[in-house]
């Protein structure tokens, strides 16, 4: 992990368009990630303390999280009134990660291609979470994440850093041992593979690059309160898949935004890894979920309150 920024980072109790116009003016975003409502028709609530139930309102719930209870259509709108005022805010290299399921994702991806420019839609990535429906009909185990540069001009400025660990995996055993066959003066196993007129080297030790179906994040480890990763708050994603997105979209001392922080993951991975931060949230529950989880790692935050 890279070093730890040392200036706080900011927490506005404000919705991301009123967030984004309380920025400094030249305060540029280098990353965005957004986890709206899905859709799913209730209201959500958080665990905070023992005996109390986490998700979908019911009699043995915690306090209130957030609404999730709009229509397909006014969800949506209220996405794309986000991303609109995130785009003002975007480096020419920044990415838009939105993160989503199979309810409001196809008329998202429409309502974004709108926003940024169809040319601007970079590719999507496939989240298996691990605990999704598998009844007698047809399955809905996945999530996806949509990725968007701030105009199709700028798509070509996007990073993506299939270098690091954290956007690696094993090679299969089969390719190990056919492919793998020779080792270095280290004793390390590799391959070589010529293209044209020059020869590539592939260590056996650095694994594969990640394709765009994520099946190795599960979470569970999110959303129990077994693990201590585990808040209470509704939704909750895993740090190792927010640590992947960080790592892989942008660079140690850049800037990471995250408006609808929820519990505060993204937050929590871009300190970890040397990145400031600006988060935001509507919901009171989520502001002190994340002040109290960025405390508890010893990570500054500055709470700027809504003016209206």
């Amino acid at each position: 992990m890279t070093g730890r920024v040392k200036d706080p980072g900011l927490l506005f109790h404000a919705d991301a368009a009123s967030a984004c116009g309380l920025l400094p003016a030249g305060r540029e975003l280098d990353l965005v990630y957004l986890d709206p409502p899905y859709g799913v028709g209730t209201t959500m609530t958080a665990r905070t303390k023992r005996g109390e139930a986490r998700g979908r309102r019911r009699k043995e719930s915690g306090p209130d999280a957030y609404d999730d209870d709009l229509p397909i259509e006014a969800l949506v709108e209220m996405v794309a009134g986000a991303a609109a005022a995130i785009k003002e805010k975007m480096a020419p290299h920044a990415a838009l990660f939105v993160h989503l399921d199979q309810r409001a994702v196809h008329e998202a991806k429409v309502a974004l291609d709108r926003v940024f420019g169809r040319g601007a839609f970079a590719g999507e990535i496939i989240w298996e979470p691990g605990n999704g429906a598998r009844g007698r009909g047809v399955p809905t185990t996945h999530q996806t994440i949509l990725i968007f540069a701030r105009r199709p001009a700028d798509r070509k400025l996007l990073r993506w850093d299939s270098r690091s660990p954290l956007l690696r995996e094993p090679y299969a055993e089969t390719s190990l041992s056919m492919h793998f066959t020779k080792r270095d003066e280290s004793g390390r196993l590799y391959r070589e593979r010529t293209i044209g007129e020059k020869t590539y080297r592939y260590y056996a030790d650095e694994g594969r690059r990640m394709g765009s179906v994520w099946t190795d994040i599960p979470a569970m480890s999110a959303n129990t309160p077994l693990f201590q990763e585990g808040t209470g708050y509704p939704t909750q994603k895993p740090i190792r898949l927010l640590e992947r997105i960080v790592v892989a979209a942008s660079e140690p001392g850049e800037t990471v935004a995250d408006f609808m922080c929820g519990s505060g993951t993204t937050l929590v991975a871009a300190a970890r890894h040397g990145r400031r931060f600006i988060g935001g949230d509507r919901s009171e529950v989520a502001i002190e979920t994340t002040k109290r989880r960025l405390e508890g790692e010893g990570i500054p935050v500055l709470i700027v309150e809504r003016t209206s």
